[in-house]
């Protein structure tokens, strides 16, 4: 009884201080930037729910909530640029507030509309939580050299949110002038250094009730992972196929024998020659300098006969030497996905994606995660036959999981790049799987620092 009486006094509470605010909730539109897959549909869909249903707790109208994948869905979406005319479009001007979230934020509608409350709708504003490079990064292009600091881009899984004057000024601009980017990468980077546009645009203004963490006053909240199962999926039931070349058996191989490859019960690394000390598997596929794209379909196919001769293999893990991972967490990850979803796992990158005959596909660098029956559908004859051997393998495979309706799933948790090159608010929140690249790093150092620690702590979470 005594609960029920606090939660009545919160409401009431709750409900005094929205009628002293001048906003309204249904002035705001809410876009959650969704995913097309069983988990993150669940995801976005009880996160719905939840706004909404505090809504009504409020006796509030409902505020409007898009899933974008299937309200708005284009292919850039996950970059929010495109959504912007369209959101214009439908909205005009009966809208205040414009929030983009991902599917892991969570929202406290409450102090969100307090947080909102006191800024001016029609001033040209965005909000967020600031992230800063402290140094050059290969992944936002070294902008800002040789000093990047000072620029600030929103991490969005916190929440970023657009006044209605801003937007409405972003539409225009997009409609008259669309920016031309060849490579999506980094969506909130290069968002940010769109609406700067080299100084004749505005900054993002750095909002503390933003979290990465919750602090006790926080309006949105970036939501650390929860595996699905208690039950990490086993080690038995992943395929880790590592692509090497002879020139790197010394260096980089060693480095993966040495530290996170010491955990995986089915590792193989597949080479231009046989070496019996590592060992190594030679497909006698020609080794090319760039695009490798006949090797890695060489490497599935040699992956899905394995997959057929034991039925406990569900997942194919395929990496370059100098991929560093986590394994634990990747066991525990992959509770969350069922192999038998045509699903390919990592981190998303977007060519042309602000066109019509743009796509998404999964960097490698990071690791690449194929479901089982996704690697036999990839490697059905006449399903994804490489134009030449030195495509770009992640690009040309991108195409073709998009030509046979397969799913590419995005996740923060893998990174194409090393620690350095992402904002440390941004590692913060996540369950860190996967870097890339032994480049002015010590590989062991970084694996000891960011992903052993996590390796330890996890298999004892597991074995319990």
């Amino acid at each position: 009884m005594k609960s029920k009486c606090i939660l009545c006094l919160c409401l009431l509470l709750s409900c005094h201080i929205i009628q002293n605010l001048a906003l309204d909730l249904n002035s705001l539109v809410i876009i959650i930037l969704t995913q097309d897959n069983p988990y993150d549909i669940k995801l976005g869909t009880n996160l719905k729910n939840d706004i909404e249903n505090q809504a009504r707790n409020l006796g509030s109208k409902l505020p409007i909530v898009y899933q974008s994948h299937v309200d708005l869905p284009v292919i850039g979406d996950w970059t929010i640029l495109p959504l912007i005319p369209i959101l214009k479009s439908i909205h005009s001007n009966n809208a205040s507030w414009y929030i983009f979230i991902d599917d892991i934020t969570e929202i406290r509608l409450v102090k969100l509309l307090k947080t909102l409350d006191k800024y001016n709708q029609e001033e040209n504003i965005w909000i967020g939580h600031a992230l800063h490079d402290d140094e050059c990064t290969i992944i936002h292009h070294f902008a800002f050299y040789p000093d990047p600091k000072w620029f600030q881009y929103p991490n969005i899984a916190s929440g970023v949110a657009f006044s209605n004057a801003m937007l409405s000024r972003l539409s225009n601009k997009l409609m008259i002038d669309p920016p031309k980017i060849d490579f999506s990468i980094d969506r909130s980077h290069e968002l940010a250094k769109h609406i700067w546009d080299d100084g004749k645009g505005f900054a993002l203004s750095h909002e503390e009730s933003f979290c990465v963490e919750d602090g006790g006053d926080c309006a949105t909240i970036s939501q650390k992972f929860t595996p699905c199962d208690n039950t990490a999926i086993p080690l038995e039931s992943i395929y880790f196929a590592i692509k090497t070349c002879s020139k790197f058996h010394n260096d980089r191989v060693s480095v993966v024998v040495k530290t996170w490859g010491k955990q995986a019960l089915n590792l193989y690394f597949f080479s231009d020659i046989k070496d019996g000390s590592i060992p190594t598997i030679d497909l006698n596929v020609t080794n090319t300098e760039s695009g490798h794209c006949a090797k890695t379909m060489a490497i599935l196919k040699y992956a899905s006969k394995e997959l057929g001769k034991n039925k406990k293999l569900k997942w194919v893990v395929l990496s370059d030497d100098d991929t560093l991972f986590s394994i634990p967490r990747l066991q525990q990850f992959l509770t969350c996905y069922d192999p038998n979803w045509t699903v390919a796992i990592g981190e998303r990158y977007g060519y042309n994606v602000l066109a019509s005959e743009g796509y998404n596909y999964i960097t490698g660098g990071g690791g690449t995660i194929f479901s089982r029956k996704m690697v036999q559908l990839l490697t059905k004859p006449g399903n994804c036959d490489c134009p030449s051997p030195s495509t770009p393998d992640d690009m040309f495979l991108g195409i073709c999981i998009s030509k046979l309706d397969g799913t590419l799933v995005h996740s923060p948790f893998f990174h194409q790049a090393r620690p350095m090159d992402y904002a440390e608010d941004y590692l913060k929140w996540q369950t860190l799987i996967s870097f890339h690249k032994h480049w002015m790093i010590d590989p062991i150092k970084v694996y000891n620092k960011y992903l052993l620690v996590a390796d330890k702590f996890d298999q004892k979470h597991i074995e319990l």
